[in-house]
This record gives C-alpha cells, structure tokens and sequence, in this order.
C-alpha cells in the first residue's frame, strides 16, 4: 500500500486498497505470456520476448555472499563541514528542518548542524562512536537523537520479519516521524557517504523503494543529499550525450529526482575507520586504496510531479522493466522493443510521443522514456498493454 495516497488521482488512490501482488500488476494492463495467448488478440510469435542480460544491474545483497566490512569514510574537515551545513540548509530555517545522517563516526558534521539550530537523527553503526555522539545532546544547542543502527541496511528487501533496528516503521515511529503526502514539501534530508563496495546495490535498493513509496519514501519526499565516488556520479548524471556511461541506472534516478551536483571533496578531506580503528593514510592495505579518491557531493530531490494516473507505485515495476528491456538491445531499434514488450499498435505510440520509429534509445533522454510509458499506459486499443515473460515476473533485483 503507499503510504502518501493522498497524493495520487482519485481512481489509484481507491485501487490502492487492493494491496500488491501479482493482482495489482494485472490490473494496471500487464499480462503474462500465458494470459494473453488466451486471448487471441493477434499472433503470439509477435510478442515473444527473451529475457535478456542487463549489465548495469547486479545480484540483490540478499542473494549476494557476505564480505568482510569495508573501511567507512567520514567528515574529517570542519571547514568542509560548515560548506555542507551550508548547501544542506539553504535559506531555510534551520529548527524546521530534521536531518538524518547516516554513520556520522566522529560527528564533526553533527557538530556543526546543531550548532546551526538543525534538528538531527545519526544512524551509527560502529558502537565506540555512540557514546560521543550522545555527548554532542548534552553541550550543543538543537535537537538530537542518536540510534545505534546502518541507515544503509534498513528495510532490506525479501524478508518478511525484520529486526525492530533495521525496520523503518518502528524505527520512525519511536522518533515521531509521520508521513506526509507526496504533495508537500520535503519532510526529511538525508546525508550519508555511501560504501564504495556496496555503492551500486544501495543505488538499485533505493530506487525500488522510491518508485514504490517503501522504507523512508513512506514518509514522503526524502531527499538524499550523498557522497559518491567519480564512477557512480557519471553515471548517474549520463545523458545521451554520452552513451557509454548512459544506463538504467541513468535513466531511473533522472526520471524519479532532480539530481543537483554539489561540489567535490578530496580523499584527503575524510578520516578513514576500519575494523581496527582509525587508520592513517599511510596504514591504509592494499584493500583499502580505492579509498584514496574523490567523491562527488549530489543532492537527489525526488520530483513532485513523478506519479501521475498513469505511472504509480501500482505500476513502476512495469516501468522499470520496460527501461531494462530497451536497454539490453541499445542498439535495436525503438520499434523493435515496442513490438517485443507491447500488444498496443507501436507505429501510432511513437507519433504521439514524437519520436522515429528507427531511433534508437540513445536518443532517448529520460523524460522520453516515462513520456512513452504513460502514452502506452493512456492507450485504449488493448485491455492488457504489456507482455512479458511469466519467469521474469517476480524478480527483485
């Protein structure tokens, strides 16, 4: 169920209630290859899809063997520190604004939004750092609330029962968060420096739960204000202007957020912790290099206008898998694709969006994509609008 449904057209707001599953995929126009062929609609063969391989996705961390911890990067420059406190701020007033920082370590950051007046919850994961953090309450001015948790790791998808420091629900519900519809403004800001090693899976984790209104994003329009490397950054920013950076990735965090690039930092403006402690640069194992590099400040605020009657949390999945198809074949030609993943007529879907039939989807700028999902979406020709493959129905990557 989403959350802010106050925010949707009246008929998703009403459909909402039938809860997910493979019901509300149905109903929102999509149709397994075994429906559809009952309804003789045209030839199946037109339709059939192979499931294909999509290098900008990885295995879930579910699924994905556990590694031994990385080292974590932390704020080590009070200078840097007030320049981010800055462009967290903005012009807004600071006793109105709650903050979440993810693993703050030291808490030089913290230090400096509560001396701004900000109201601020740090998600910490190493224990040694808690009880300074608790002190910072005591002999700062502002609002502090410190649980001993990884933001990072809250709400893992593909389990049913979760731990009450890794569910969100209790989690926000001890500190007094409630929801607000997607309509208003921002209701939390999130800052954290994301793990290199787990920099891409936390990327894909947090997409499903912003096109689905899951985990934080049922509280409304959280905007991430993150930490990068240089790799990730390119990608996310990719455009077709560039086509080798150019991905799904690219594609659904443009379509989702406005995506505003910040500053860079040097390596040299974080302490690093590892297992050990704190380690000097000098200390640093071969493991630890790719340490050593700059990161990419973004902030990612999500769009107000991202849902409408005809992309939904009921639906996104469809999106999703639509952007992933087109993307597995860059260079067949938009029709094709259309063809292989829609029972509507694609001749006619294209002059409506405006976009030749021959083009391929590195032409295709982000808005495109969603500009021709919601068209087929509007379509009236079929009652099921998509077909794909029954095996490729219930993967969460």
């Amino acid at each position: 169920m989403w959350g802010p449904a106050m925010g949707l057209p009246s008929r998703l707001a009403l459909s909402m209630f039938a809860g997910p599953g493979r019901s509300c995929i149905l109903g929102s126009g999509a149709a397994t290859r075994k429906d559809w062929q009952a309804k003789h609609c045209r030839g199946f063969s037109d339709f059939y899809m192979q499931p294909l391989f999509d290098p900008d996705l990885e295995e879930s961390p579910f699924f994905a063997p556990k590694i031994r911890s990385e080292p974590m990067r932390y704020v080590a420059c009070r200078k840097m520190a007030k320049n981010l406190v800055r462009n967290l701020l903005g012009y807004h007033n600071p006793s109105r604004q709650l903050f979440l920082e993810c693993n703050p370590g030291p808490g030089i950051l913290t230090e400096a939004l509560l001396k701004a007046g900000a109201r601020v919850v740090v998600f910490e994961s190493e224990k040694s750092f808690i009880p300074h953090l608790k002190s910072l309450r005591m002999n700062l001015d502002g609002l502090l609330q410190v649980v001993h948790s990884d933001f990072f790791k809250i709400d893992p998808r593909h389990q049913e029962v979760l731990k009450p420091e890794y569910n969100s629900r209790v989690i926000f519900q001890n500190l007094g968060i409630n929801p607000v519809p997607w309509s208003a403004g921002i209701p939390i800001k999130v800052f954290g420096i994301l793990p290199s090693k787990l920099e891409r899976r936390i990327l894909w984790k947090t997409l499903f739960d912003l096109y689905s209104c899951e985990s934080i994003y049922r509280y409304g329009r959280v905007e991430l204000n993150l930490f990068v490397t240089e790799k990730e950054f390119q990608r996310l920013m990719a455009t077709p202007r560039r086509p080798d950076l150019y991905q799904v990735l690219s594609v659904l965090w443009q379509v989702a957020c406005e995506i505003k690039f910040i500053q860079m930092e040097p390596w040299s403006s974080f302490s690093v912790h590892t297992e050990n402690g704190c380690s000097e640069d000098s200390k640093l194992g071969e493991s630890s290099r790719s340490m050593k590099q700059n990161l990419y400040f973004i902030q990612m605020t999500p769009r107000r206008s991202l849902f409408t009657e005809h992309l939904s949390p009921l639906n996104y999945d469809i999106f999703f898998h639509m952007v992933k198809h087109c993307f597995g074949k860059r260079s067949s030609p938009i029709i094709q694709h259309l063809r292989s993943l829609s029972t509507v007529e694609p001749i006619d879907i294209l002059r409506q969006v405006r976009i030749k039939p021959g083009e391929t989807i590195l032409k295709m700028y982000p808005q495109d994509f969603k500009r021709l999902f919601e068209t087929i979406e509007r379509s009236e020709d079929c009652v099921f609008k998509w077909v794909y493959d029954e095996s490729l129905e219930d993967i969460v990557l």
